[in-house]
């Protein structure tokens, strides 16, 4: 990999999240309807409408419209509802914890599941993968449905709707954590499950694996010592790709449990046509992301296991040293 590859990864990701925001406003452009005909629900007459549009500065051209909407996000201050006239910023902090919660929350399930799976199925010999890309292909809906009718409704165990105020902390109330927590987490574990068992496979049937096998160690030892610096960096990737997945999917599920985050806040923002919310809130997602694509190629760069010519995001870069017979790196 090239030395200065790990300087050109910020730049690029700043990069990225430029081109972002102009898909985000583009997007929000091509909504039908706006907030000035939308707030007073079809009763104003063509004059109020036009005056209203003004008023909000709807009548200005979508590229100023756009700069303007950057240098607020730049200064930290991406505007004020259309609707109810608070700032954003201020909107959006107010959900923000909740939504945290949640994503930190189906990570950490993700990531136990995935450990749990992969495990498993090396244990199997690398079997496995189709029950994975059949539970990933199970929607969100439907696995809502599933948990809810078991956990909250068969069993009780759990209420079947959140009962958080909006800007309440989760953390008081871990039990509304538990259906919109693991709606997100079970199919994103087998998807990463799917996406990683290939490597996995791949590696085992590596020399130094089968010879690590065939001289008599216990299976976790050899996955520990043989196997995981394979599917480390891989697995970086992954979860950067599931972070952003995971928190772009709240929109649904905190809809579904009436969650209060900020999935929820798009969902409603969307229906009044609230622009500057709508913008603000698809944001977090996307950045999400592109953070965490930053992480995993920065350490892919410093441990040597990115393609040569360019970034493990962009590339394959999913083959790190060969670890020799007794554990280590060469």
């Amino acid at each position: 990999m090239s030395p200065r590859l790990p300087a050109r990864l910020p730049a690029r990701v700043v990069v990225l999240a430029l081109a972002a925001t102009v898909v985000v406003f583009a997007a929000t452009e091509l909504l039908p309807g706006d907030a000035g005909a939308t707030r007073d629900a079809g009763r104003a007459t063509e004059e109020e409408i036009a005056a209203r549009r003004a008023e909000l500065g709807l009548d200005r051209p979508a590229p100023v419209r756009y700069l303007l909407w950057l240098g607020g996000l730049l200064t930290g201050d991406p505007g004020r509802s259309l609707i109810t006239g608070r700032p954003v910023a201020e909107i959006l902090g107010e959900r923000l914890p909740a939504t945290t919660a949640l994503v930190v929350v189906s990570l950490l399930l993700t990531t136990l599941l995935t450990a749990l799976a992969l495990l498993l199925a090396h244990l199997r010999g690398g079997r496995g993968g189709a029950i994975a890309a059949g539970l990933a292909a199970v929607p969100q809906p439907a696995w809502a449905a599933i948990l809810g009718g078991v956990l909250a409704g068969l069993l009780g165990w759990v209420p079947p709707v959140s009962l958080l105020p909006p800007g309440g902390s989760a953390w008081s109330s871990p039990q509304a954590l538990v259906l919109p927590a693991l709606t997100l987490a079970l199919p994103s574990a087998a998807y990463a499950t799917g996406l990683l068992q290939g490597v996995l496979a791949d590696t085992l049937r590596r020399p130094h694996v089968v010879d690590a096998e065939r001289r008599g160690l216990s299976p976790l030892a050899v996955l520990w010592r043989h196997v995981v610096p394979f599917l480390w960096v891989p697995a970086l990737r992954v979860g950067a790709l599931l972070a952003g997945g995971i928190t772009a999917g709240t929109a649904l599920v905190e809809t579904i449990f009436g969650y209060p985050g900020i999935g929820g806040l798009l969902v409603s923002a969307v229906a009044v046509r609230d622009i500057p919310v709508v913008q603000a809130a698809a944001l977090p997602p996307i950045l999400v992301l592109l953070a965490g694509i930053l992480v995993a190629d920065l350490v892919a760069a410093r441990s040597g296991t990115g393609p040569p010519g360019g970034s493990g995001a962009a590339g394959g870069g999913l083959h790190p040293r060969t670890p020799d017979p007794i554990g280590g790196v060469r």
